[in-house]
């Protein structure tokens, strides 16, 4: 279905949460304008807090663009979950840098970052924003609880799969958390909430057992691949993040996984989801037509408008002498554009032989002289508010975009079974390997000029592959992590550790540090190594 559900459903006075300090804040229940009791007394509610639960990653509160934030301590728009999430997976790579001097966001590209810093908060508390609605909700939905509000027949088939999806994202949530900071606080809806209650600290292995047991056990009763609304969370989407967490296995708990990656990598690819035939459609403001995209965070322009997300994504990118009507909007930002060691990815950066070069180079130059100077590197025009058509996206103001933001893809997964094979998995084969590889590149180019050999199938291609095919999507980190090449000397971009040329950085910024505000509120709470108290 190709409708985008969360965002026509009417969320104003169903649900009102606020969260100033994660951490500190998840020793109580979200405040509600209505009482859970009242809210969960009535099914047709039901599907309204799950969209609630949907939009905590695409909205930065409860009102749009702003006015009511869910999380304070930071400029609204900037508090945004995909904006927050991206910035930490792209800013600190050689696929992006940003012009803005806000607070400490220029840290993130020189890599020289705080347990103080603002934006390093933000994403942690928007995370565990998430992680404890999510948990209300279990918590509220609870097999016992739906037989004594006399749910039964549909309904209760209904509000099973509810759960299971809110479960999922509850594991999306910690998985965030895991690969970003580690060993972090942990709550789940049978913990008694009260006063005096702090969230102890489970361990990087810990959690990494539990986002596994949770997406095994909620299998049985997520929808079947394909068959839920679009935007929704079905079983494809749960393989998927498993499919994500065995591939980094060996980051997160020291032991390969490769073996269970391509076992569900295999689930997804036979589920039936195709490749877009036209690689730039993935990214424009009818994206949800595509049959590639598993799991998406979904965007409106006239019903989910916010200063993050995907209008972050958008104007930010466009500056210079770029136009911005053909971006569907009606001005750019001037802030987000590459590193020459991410244009030197592609032979041919007009695009005219690999599509997938989007750069924009007129009036840019290659060389970042001034990270603050936005013609300093290459524009990338990756994500548009226009349909395949050219027409604007449904807000024809061209402040908020209706593109949607591709969490999960089929390429993606193509990709991870590739290199789960190449580590030494069983269960695949190097020959569908190369095939799926293919099979991308020929979407890229056109046709067959850009195929490679066995030969030239390694895991130092897979790296630069993914970033040729994934870059700008939220997943460069984590790879530079996987790879060896984020911090050392290994792989050097231009202002990686401060300098121009590039330098090494101490290898345990391969975490984010706790932020220092919950440190001080969670006396359980031990910081990093590396980053003191």
């Amino acid at each position: 279905m190709t409708t985008k559900f969360i965002y026509n459903l009417l969320l104003a006075g169903i649900i009102a949460v606020t969260v100033s300090s994660c951490t500190k804040d998840l020793d109580r229940q979200p405040f509600y304008d209505l009482t859970s009791a009242n809210v969960y007394n009535d099914f047709n509610n039901y599907k309204l807090v799950l969209a609630k639960l949907y939009a905590g990653y695409a909205v930065s509160g409860q009102q749009g663009p702003a006015g009511k934030p869910d999380i304070g301590g930071i400029d609204e728009g900037f508090s945004n979950y995909i904006r927050q999430y991206w910035q930490a997976q792209e800013l600190p790579t050689d696929e992006a840098v940003i012009a803005w001097n806000d607070g400490s966001l220029p840290d993130y590209h020189t890599m020289k970052w705080t347990s103080a810093n603002e934006f390093i908060r933000a994403v942690y508390n928007r995370i565990f924003y998430e992680i404890s609605i999510c948990n209300e909700f279990i918590r509220e939905t609870t097999d016992d609880k739906l037989n004594s509000r006399g749910v039964t027949g549909a309904n209760l088939e209904d509000a099973k799969h509810f759960r299971a999806e809110a479960r999922f994202l509850r594991a999306l949530s910690y998985w965030h958390a895991l690969d970003l900071y580690g060993n972090v606080p942990f709550v789940v809806e049978t913990d008694v909430i009260g006063g005096g209650f702090f969230p102890k600290q489970i361990t990087r292995a810990d959690l990494f057992t539990y986002i596994e047991k949770e997406l095994k056990e909620i299998d049985v009763e997520l929808t079947d691949a394909r068959q839920n609304e679009y935007g929704r969370a079905d079983k494809a989407a749960a393989w998927t993040l498993l499919a994500k967490l065995y591939l980094n296995a060996e980051v997160y708990i020291k032991q390969p996984r490769y073996t269970e990656c391509i076992t569900y990598c295999n689930k997804i690819i036979g589920a039936g989801y195709v490749l877009q035939d036209n690689y730039r459609y993935l990214f424009l403001a009818d994206n949800n037509l595509s049959g590639e995209i598993i799991f998406p965070i979904t965007f409106d322009g006239i019903n989910t408008k916010s200063y993050g997300g995907m209008t972050y994504l958008v104007h930010a990118a466009v500056g210079g002498s770029m136009n911005p009507a053909a971006f569907g909007i009606n001005g750019g930002w001037g802030g987000l554009r590459t590193t020459k060691a991410f244009v030197n990815l592609f032979t041919d950066v007009t695009g005219a032989t690999d599509k997938r070069a989007m750069f924009y180079t007129n009036g840019q130059k290659l060389e970042i002289d001034e990270i603050s100077t936005f013609t300093d590197g290459y524009a990338i025009g990756k994500y548009r508010n226009v349909n395949r058509a050219g027409v604007q996206g449904s807000d024809k103001t061209g402040d908020f975009p209706d593109t949607d933001f591709p969490m999960f893809r089929l390429a993606d997964v193509y990709l991870m079974y590739a290199e789960a094979v190449l580590r030494g998995g069983t269960g695949g084969s190097a020959g569908t390997a190369l095939q799926y590889v293919n099979n991308l590149r020929q979407r890229a180019y056109g046709n067959t000029n850009g195929n490679i050999t066995a030969g030239q199938l390694n895991l130092d291609f897979i790296i630069n592959e993914r970033g040729r095919e994934l870059f700008w999507e939220g997943q460069r980190r984590t790879d530079l992590i996987r790879f060896g090449k984020f911090t050392g000397a290994a792989y050097l971009w231009p202002w990686k550790g401060g300098v121009k040329p590039g330098a090494a950085v101490e290898d345990y910024r391969t975490l984010f540090p706790i932020p220092s505000s919950d440190l001080t509120a969670n006396p359980n709470l031990k910081q990093n190594d590396g980053y003191g108290r």
